[in-house]
């Protein structure tokens, strides 16, 4: 036999070969031979849609058992609202099972934005937020930080009714709001002492005063803070805004 169809014989016999085995990876075939029959969808979900959920997998899903991009079903899944992270992988003969863990939110981020439970922001967009989250703000590297405080000033202020958030602007000046809408403002030096130092007095300058609201105390003085005290009137609903006060702070050295 000559060289030239000895050549074309042995490209015709890797042919009949190779193109089994592409029609099978390439969903050419398998898809009808050995189709994903069962989506498994592993994980405790509670925002993420699971009509959306199929409907984004199944176009991924036609192509069979051996063909299914694992990787692009993965990445369809991670864009749906409310994922945190997804896995995807397959088990013989036709399940294709999705674990998906969930964001799980903790407070809202400035105006747009929701940081989860382990720390990430994702973008609000058009989400159902969950009513009573806190309100933080602040750079995002400096998350741990803003939640930290959050969490240390919600444990020192429980006895006033708790906090509605906790701010740092771009100056590095940190503030808090409480439930019933005060601000303090701790500045941009020590704010963890400047809260400690102030939170044990709040209850008694709140009941001192039965007539008027706390609109805001500034911590950002050496020995003392300013209130700013609005006049409450029973018979009618709104406030009247009342000179700030400088108080001495008990037992202040800074």
């Amino acid at each position: 036999m000559k060289p030239v169809a000895r050549f074309l014989v042995w490209v015709l016999a890797v042919a009949l070969v190779a193109l089994p085995v592409v029609a099978v990876v390439e969903g050419w075939w398998g898809s009808a031979h050995w189709p994903l029959r069962t989506l498994r969808v592993q994980g405790e979900l509670q925002r993420v849609d699971r009509a959306q959920l199929q409907a984004v997998v199944m176009p991924h899903a036609q192509r069979g058992f051996f063909a299914v991009d694992l990787e692009a079903v993965q990445q369809a899944v991670d864009k749906l609202d409310w994922v945190d992270r997804a896995e995807v992988r397959k088990h013989w003969p036709d399940v294709l099972e999705v674990r998906i863990r969930e964001f799980r939110p903790f407070a809202r981020w400035g105006q747009d934005r929701l940081l989860s439970e382990r720390g990430h922001l994702f973008p609000l967009r058009k989400l159902q937020v969950p009513a009573g989250l806190p309100l933080l703000d602040g750079p995002e590297t400096r998350v741990p930080e803003v939640v930290a405080l959050y969490n240390q000033a919600r444990e020192q202020l429980a006895d006033v009714g708790g906090i509605r958030g906790v701010a740092l602007d771009r100056r590095g000046s940190w503030s808090i709001t409480l439930r019933d809408g005060t601000q303090v403002v701790l500045g941009r030096n020590d704010p963890v002492p400047r809260l400690a130092r102030f939170a044990p007095l709040l209850p008694a300058l709140q009941s001192g005063h039965p007539m008027q609201r706390l609109q805001r105390a500034d911590l950002r003085y050496t020995n003392g803070f300013a209130l700013v005290w609005a006049k409450v009137d029973a018979a009618n609903p709104g406030t009247q805004k009342l000179p700030a006060t400088l108080t001495t702070a008990p037992g202040s050295n800074t």
